[in-house]
């Protein structure tokens, strides 16, 4: 008698365990938090990683043009030296001097008669306009890539600083004038840095030459 109850009691804690199983199985799954990941599948309309809004194009710059679900258009173009470029459809574009968001607006507006609601990116994937030279008594010359805020001494720092013996008060920017003329601009690294004559630690302009002696 006694054998047959603890069978029973035995038979009861199985099928508990099996019922409770069988709740844990059928109880809803959590479904992942709705996310960037989740919300924009491949396909989506172009958008991210756009180029620097401040960024102006200039001649020789590599652009990559994508305009969504168009392939036939969407191509990888440098600004010539005349800073226009192609496209089909758009035709001859001035791209120098416009910034990736300025140039998207001017293709779009072109191509509106052709596509409808056309959307287009402008990246610059390779720029080679907006560069300062640093020569000299630097430890790293050579051509460094520009931006809307770069002085004398942020130059000089990109650069990895002086070498021994180098001129620090006789530094100066080589600029290219509109008429074709060469400007020299003095900067006396010694006295910027104790405050006087800050006015030498000018911004840079695409093709400036920073000369350390």
């Amino acid at each position: 008698m006694t054998a047959h109850r603890s069978m029973a009691g035995v038979a009861l804690l199985v099928l508990l365990s099996i019922g409770a199983c069988a709740q844990s199985d059928s109880a809803p799954r959590p479904t992942a938090p709705a996310g960037p990941a989740n919300d924009k599948q491949a396909g989506d309309k172009p958008g991210a990683g756009r180029s620097d809004s401040s960024y102006v194009i200039g001649a020789n710059d590599v652009l990559t043009i994508n305009v969504w679900k168009e392939p036939d258009i969407s191509r990888s173009v440098p600004v010539r030296s005349d800073g226009k470029i192609s496209l089909p459809l758009v035709g001859e574009l001035q791209a120098s001097g416009q910034t990736p968001r300025q140039l998207e607006q001017d293709i779009t507006k072109r191509l509106q008669s052709y596509i409808s609601e056309p959307e287009v990116t402008v990246i610059v994937t390779d720029s080679k306009s907006q560069k300062v030279n640093i020569l000299g008594m630097v430890a790293r010359p050579g051509a460094y890539l520009l931006t809307s805020s770069t002085t004398v001494l942020d130059s000089i720092a990109m650069a990895g600083g002086f070498k021994d013996f180098a001129k620090q008060k006789s530094i100066y920017v080589l600029r290219q004038a509109s008429d074709g003329t060469q400007k020299r601009i003095v900067f006396n690294y010694k006295d910027v840095i104790k405050g006087k004559n800050p006015e030498q630690n000018i911004r840079l302009q695409a093709g400036d030459t920073v000369v350390v002696p």
